[in-house]
């Protein structure tokens, strides 16, 4: 590899480091040395990787006015779906409305392409309520890559980049100044070019170094049989940049056209779809179906005997992969007493007839998944069209990030997506349009985009990164919000369109709307707080109906609507005042009066929560020299460099003593800023 220095536009000092990594052949190097001073374009944003992250962090770039260039290896494989294809889930789903809520693009891409929609944990609560949408995965990546091509201040290039050039005008010696942090100033390209760039964003997914796995046969490569990125990890490595191993894995495609559907039980979509993007309106399409199988004893049993050949229990396999989405031979030998596991059959797409067969994730050898796979009712003879395999890649330690998703040592350089240690297309997104949100904001001079806990998944999904790291693939689920009560997916857009209107992703009409929809909703919970139900013949035969306690004397509807049994809509035939509302503005109205008691608990649990996150840290603060902090606080803390008190109480090994040592430190320093 050739790590080069760049100070005014020109490259003043190339140094040769070269390694068998760097080449996906050996007849590249020559090539690229004859490019190596030509100048391709000059931008203020760069993003490299054109995946789900890639996708949000380049258009919120290019719709913030900087002048952008997505990179992709191969532009037929921008926003691809290699492994499930569906958008959403539980947790994933809230992250969808909230890039919707700040101004991006999965959610208006997922309800254009979805074949099937469905609202996922009804029967728990609105706080665990998800929104999972089937996708036609060619046509979603027809829109976006439709969406890319056609929005302003953004090229889209196919080229692989092999190396991050740097500012040699930065020191990286002094650590306690900001602006002695090495600077990002463009990328290479494989075949030599340069593109400058003032900020680039990496959103590499699982193509760094990638290496796929089936039984015994192992390839570099990246998913879908596309190629690798050989070479940046190197080049990070060399920025003092700490990467991890992770491993991953896709379950086999099938011919839906071979498999006995009557053994297997139907899963339709819901009645009445709910969209994504809150401004998609009624979505009416005729859904496909979902099936539902499981495994067997026999399917366990062929598992067991090959369990010498899995590269995962024979060591062929070293990085570490999703607990959360373990592998059908992790779940056999991970949960021996379980007689079966589900297999969910879904459709790839309306122009094909491919079934992924979700919940069959593997890396074993191919004959043995063709003998489990036959195994299974209605798989009896199935075709195989696309083989499970398991991939590993390199992705870097998140606890170096900023909550900005800038590198704390580089300064213009940020990460999104699976990169960063996550997992999910839906994590990615919402990585991907906060870096390329804050990378517009650095070169615009304004301060960055920094979610809270409180505000989002968003908040919770770069926090969790950036403060207490991860040692396997990151997934978001909802149990990891303290706050989901109050950040659930049907007010994703109450709680952050403000922010994506302030920034400049929302505009002013799409603003209007939503002011006008708030609106709707506050008047709503005031007008059904103000009427009182009379024990009339109609209110006592309808609670009678739903089998709700009869009133004696005039009731306030608002303590009707409290009950378990009682629905907003079930009350619209005694309610003769009620205005004509949108189900999701009434469902609003619903969740607020309800769940009022809790609600309020959880606004005063945040309010001591933003105290602490409102302290700031000084950024140059050597907390081993700060007298009364434990041994093991002072460390993590010098190693993490929080913002903020806040952040710093999140951190593994730092105590509630250190906590209040640290508020004592800046009461005597004057809630310092500097050091």
């Amino acid at each position: 590899m050739i790590a080069k220095d760049i100070k005014n536009g020109q490259i003043i000092k190339e140094t040769e480091n070269s390694t068998a990594a760097d080449e996906h052949d050996a007849t590249d190097t020559g090539n690229a040395a004859v490019c190596d001073e030509y100048i391709a374009g000059e931008y203020d944003i760069v993003v490299v990787g054109a995946g789900h992250a890639g996708c949000e962090a380049a258009l919120a770039g290019a719709r913030l006015g900087m002048k952008t260039l997505i990179l992709s290896i191969n532009l037929d494989s921008i926003a691809n779906m290699p492994c499930n294809p569906n958008i959403g889930g539980t947790g994933k789903g809230h992250l969808v409305r909230e890039v919707d809520a700040l101004g991006g693009e999965m959610g208006k891409a997922a309800d254009h392409a979805m074949i099937q929609s469905r609202m996922l944990n009804r029967a728990k609560g609105p706080a665990v309520y998800s929104l999972r949408a089937q996708i036609d995965r060619r046509e979603y990546q027809r829109y976006m890559k439709r969406t890319l091509e056609e929005q302003e201040n953004l090229d889209v290039r196919q080229a692989e980049a092999v190396e991050l050039l740097m500012e040699t005008s930065c020191c990286r010696n002094d650590a306690a100044a900001p602006s002695a942090r090495p600077r990002v100033a463009g990328v290479r390209v494989r075949t030599g070019a340069v593109f400058r760039a003032r900020a680039v964003v990496l959103t590499t997914g699982t193509y760094l170094k990638a290496k796929v796995i089936i039984g015994e046969f192992s390839i570099n490569s990246g998913p879908d049989g596309l190629f690798p990125a050989n070479s940046l990890s190197e080049c990070l490595r060399d920025l003092g940049v700490r990467l991890y191993r992770f491993k991953t894995g896709t379950p086999a495609r099938v011919n839906g056209r071979s498999l006995d559907y009557s053994k297997m039980e139907e899963q339709p979509g819901d009645a009445r779809i709910t969209p994504f993007s809150f401004t998609s309106g009624h979505i009416g399409i005729e859904q496909a179906s979902c099936w539902l199988t499981h495994t067997n004893e026999e399917t366990h049993e062929i598992i067991r005997q090959n369990l010498s050949r899995s590269p995962l229990f024979s060591g062929q396999i070293t990085g570490t992969g999703a607990r959360y989405c373990p592998s059908i031979e992790d779940k056999i030998v991970r949960f021996a007493e379980r007689r079966s596991h589900q297999v969910f059959i879904e459709p790839m797409g309306t122009g094909t007839r491919e079934m992924y067969l979700q919940g069959l994730s593997s890396s074993m050898p191919e004959d043995v998944q063709e003998r489990f796979i036959h195994s299974i009712p209605g798989l009896e003879s199935a075709k195989i069209t696309r083989s499970a395999y398991a991939i590993e890649y390199d992705c870097i330690d998140p606890t170096q990030l900023r909550l900005s998703l800038e590198l704390k040592d580089i300064a213009g350089l940020f990460t999104a997506g699976q990169i960063n240690g996550t997992s999910g297309y839906e994590e990615a997104a919402a990585q991907g349009i906060v870096a390329g949100i804050n990378a517009a904001m650095a070169l615009s001079g304004r301060d960055p985009l920094i979610l809270k806990r409180s505000d989002g998944y968003i908040g919770v999904l770069i926090d969790d990164l950036a403060t207490k790291g991860t040692n396997e693939p990151y997934r978001m689920m909802t149990s990891r919000a303290e706050y989901r009560l109050l950040l659930r997916q049907d007010n994703a857009d109450i709680r952050l369109t403000p922010y994506g209107y302030d920034i400049g992703l929302i505009g002013k009409e799409r603003y209007e709307r939503f002011l006008a929809r708030k609106k709707l909703i506050e008047d709503e919970i005031q007008r059904v707080k103000s009427v009182t139900l009379p024990p009339s013949r109609e209110v006592l035969e309808l609670l009678a109906s739903i089998g709700s306690t009869p009133i004696s004397t005039g009731a306030p509807m608002a303590e009707i609507l409290r009950r378990p049994e009682i629905t907003y809509a079930s009350l619209a035939d005694v309610d003769a005042g009620r205005p004509d509302l949108a189900p999701d503005v009434g469902e609003q109205v619903e969740i607020s009066i309800k769940y009022e008691g809790y609600i309020k608990r959880q606004l005063k649990e945040i309010e001591q929560f933003r105290k602490l996150e409102a302290k700031p840290l000084p950024a140059g603060i050597q907390y081993s020299g700060v007298r009364g902090l434990s041994i093991e606080g002072a460390q993590k803390l010098d190693a993490q460099k929080p913002e903020s008190v806040g952040q710093a109480s999140r951190i593994s090994g730092v105590s509630p003593s250190d906590i209040s040592v640290l508020l004592i430190w800046l009461r005597q320093n004057n809630g310092a800023t500097h050091v």
